[in-house]
């Protein structure tokens, strides 16, 4: 039977990868796969030797490595924290896994990119990062490249999901909160859902992918359309929507302006295409309308 551990299992990835691995195993027994989610309260990836020695008790035949420091201008303030974690924190797991034999699959970002250019990253693209939460994935990276030779670096980006604080959430509440939103449009990507990354990584997985894939919803948007699209969506009315710069919302750490990911490798390897953003927000929007009504029958 092949075990595969989560960490940073509760996060919103998390939550939404683990039922689809188990579903997964319930559907077709024969891939027998055991799933082991863990988290902070599991697992301090910061500390090397119980890091390295719980992985190894484990005996994990797949660590899938979710858990990161992702506040990104949080980062900015705090570059040894970002660094203990991302970075650090990768190469604990990774001799972990080292130990035992096991793959890595390590979630990585778009902020590895500088972002200076007009045309999709692929997968063989030189990184160059603008703030210190990118350099820290990307050490992540470097990490298990140098240690391991089964790894698969995931790059995805702009995610929201049902089980943590996105993008969505947030424009959802600001537009119960205020009549006006200011929405940055300078920077260009894709949003992903996080239902659909982890269907993804489940393919990959099945495919035995090696290497670095670049994984992320269909089509493109700016942040600033991204939200009209919400509310839009949403069936709100009555919020203006304003956008500005990036240079106007003046956050500490600095993003990348165009950092589309192209995912043709993906769609080579495992046969998948992601479905367009806009089609993902619709189902995720309805799937927030059917919680909000089971939670009001309860």
């Amino acid at each position: 039977m092949k075990r595969i551990l989560v960490i940073g299992a509760k996060g919103m990835l998390g939550r939404d990868l683990l039922p689809i691995l188990q579903s997964s195993q319930e559907t077709d027994p024969s891939e027998g796969k055991e799933v082991v989610g863990w988290d902070i309260d599991e697992i301090d990836i910061r500390q090397e030797s119980s890091t390295r020695s719980k992985i190894e008790r484990l005996q994990p035949d797949i660590v899938i490595h979710l858990a990161a420091y992702t506040d990104v201008d949080g980062c900015e303030a705090d570059a040894d924290g970002a660094f203990r974690v991302n970075a650090e924190g990768t190469k604990h797991v990774a001799m972990g896994a080292k130990a035992c034999g096991a793959k890595v699959v390590y979630l990585s970002t778009d902020y590895v990119f500088d972002g200076k250019g007009k045309e999709a990253y692929v997968e063989s693209d030189s990184p160059h990062p603008l703030n210190i939460y990118g350099h820290s994935k990307l050490r992540g990276e470097q990490y298990l490249q140098e240690r391991l030779e089964d790894y698969l670096i995931i790059r995805t980006q702009w995610l929201y999901g049902r089980h943590g604080k996105n993008f969505v959430s947030s424009i959802l509440r600001q537009a119960r909160e205020k009549s006006t939103l200011t929405i940055v449009n300078d920077q260009t990507g894709s949003p992903t859902y996080t239902v659909d990354l982890s269907r993804a990584i489940l393919a990959l997985i099945r495919h035995k992918s090696r290497g670095i894939f670049h994984v992320a919803n269909r089509e493109t948007c700016t942040w600033y359309a991204f939200g009209r699209a919400i509310l839009k969506f949403s069936g709100v009315e009555g919020v203006s929507l304003i956008p500005i710069s990036s240079e106007e919302l003046g956050r500490r750490a600095l993003r990348p302006s165009y950092s589309v990911l192209s995912t043709e490798k993906l769609g080579r390897e495992t046969g998948m295409r992601l479905r367009p953003w806009s089609d993902a927000v619709k189902e995720y929007l309805s799937s927030l309308v059917v919680e909000s009504s089971e939670s009001r029958a309860g």
